[in-house]
């Protein structure tokens, strides 16, 4: 919801395409920097209590927005969001990664990336809504209260999760996160993928609304487009083991899912059409569909039980890395030429990836 609400009030408060491109990479901010001390912080805690404190957080960012008028709130609200996500992500990942490997492990990675879709599929047209029909206060209200019901779910969650281990030293630090990069080429392909396919996505999601703003069209409508993107990813990935049984193994499906976000990001600024928009979410849905928790599953794959958590935590950094770089880098090309050259090189970026990938995978 907070991906189009932001970058269309931040439009409402003027704001240029490079300012706005930093408000957006805000949230990545802090988890660029404190993702691996989260993951020992998670680890002490438990995931249960991680989970409840990231949920708690989440419902202050709309609030902040709306209490705080103008750029400060904006600025504070999107750094707080981006530390609750952190914490949740991390904690939710190590909960799955937890329960089997194999086929087995790719079953419930791609079960729980199915159900953030739903939350990806709904989010973007209950604001839409909302905006146009109600106001943009209200809508922030709304997103504070629907934040809530992830804290009462956290609550449900038992067995190991609500035990905290003390991380072992050799495996926590960002010390032992750069040897683990630099020696286990797992690790090194599920990060390259990862970073690639969000760069794709952070770049789409974050100025989709503001490109289509741009052109007169309506806050349901953007949000009808990034629920469709969010609708292709949740079809698909509940069938990513039988896709990657038909592609052949697990390498030829990681270059077509980032074939398909390339293409996709680079065609969505070359047209204005609602159906070539519509044919665009759809490949960028399949393509982050697949690759996100197929990341996961080759980083859980490639390390020890006691290597897991950090190693999430440095796969997330690389995350948001990148989505702090793709609303930046795109935002200042925007604004020097067009929305068309940025999702062009947008694309671009993609391919070249690609290509790092596939060296790295020989």
């Amino acid at each position: 919801m907070l991906m189009i609400a932001v970058p269309l009030y931040a439009v409402q408060l003027g704001a240029s395409l490079t300012a706005i491109g930093v408000i957006l990479s805000a949230p990545y901010i802090l988890p660029l920097i404190l993702a691996i001390p989260m993951a020992g912080f998670i680890s002490r805690a438990g995931t249960r209590k991680a989970m409840m404190l990231g949920a708690m957080a989440a419902v202050i960012p709309p609030l902040v927005i709306l209490l705080v008028p103008g750029y400060s709130g904006l600025i504070i609200g999107q750094l707080i969001l981006g530390v609750a996500h952190t914490v949740m992500v991390i904690a939710g990942q190590s909960i799955i990664s937890d329960l089997g490997s194999g086929k087995q492990l790719e079953k419930y990675f791609s079960w729980y990336a199915t159900c953030l879709s739903g939350g990806q599929l709904c989010g973007p047209l209950l604001i839409g809504w909302l905006i146009d029909t109600q106001s943009m206060d209200r809508a922030f209200v709304v997103m504070s209260a629907i934040s809530i019901v992830s804290v009462l779910s956290a609550f449900r969650l038992t067995g190991t999760t609500r035990k905290g281990v003390g991380p072992n030293i050799s495996h926590a630090g960002f010390r032992a996160q750069g040897t683990l990069l630099k020696t286990n080429t797992g690790v090194q392909s599920a990060i390259i993928l990862t970073a690639a396919a969000m760069f794709a996505l952070g770049g789409y999601l974050s100025f989709l609304p503001v490109y289509l703003g741009s052109l007169q069209i309506s806050a349901t409508t953007i949000g009808a487009l990034l629920s469709l993107r969010a609708f292709s990813a949740m079809v698909i990935r509940p069938f990513m083991p039988v896709l990657i049984d038909f592609a052949g193994g697990r390498k030829l499906t990681i270059l077509l899912t980032l074939f398909l976000l390339a293409v996709g990001l680079a065609l969505t600024g070359v047209t204005s059409g609602i159906i070539w928009l519509y044919i665009c979410a759809l490949l960028i849905g399949a393509g982050s569909g697949v690759s996100q928790p197929l990341s996961m599953v080759l980083l859980a794959e490639s390390v020890t039980a006691e290597q897991r958590s950090s190693a999430l935590a440095m796969r997330l950094m690389a995350n948001r890395g990148v989505q702090l770089l793709a609303p930046l880098m795109l935002g200042l090309v925007a604004e020097a030429t067009s929305f068309t050259t940025a999702f062009i090189l947008g694309g671009i970026i993609v391919f070249i990836g690609i290509a790092v990938l596939m060296r790295c995978m020989r």
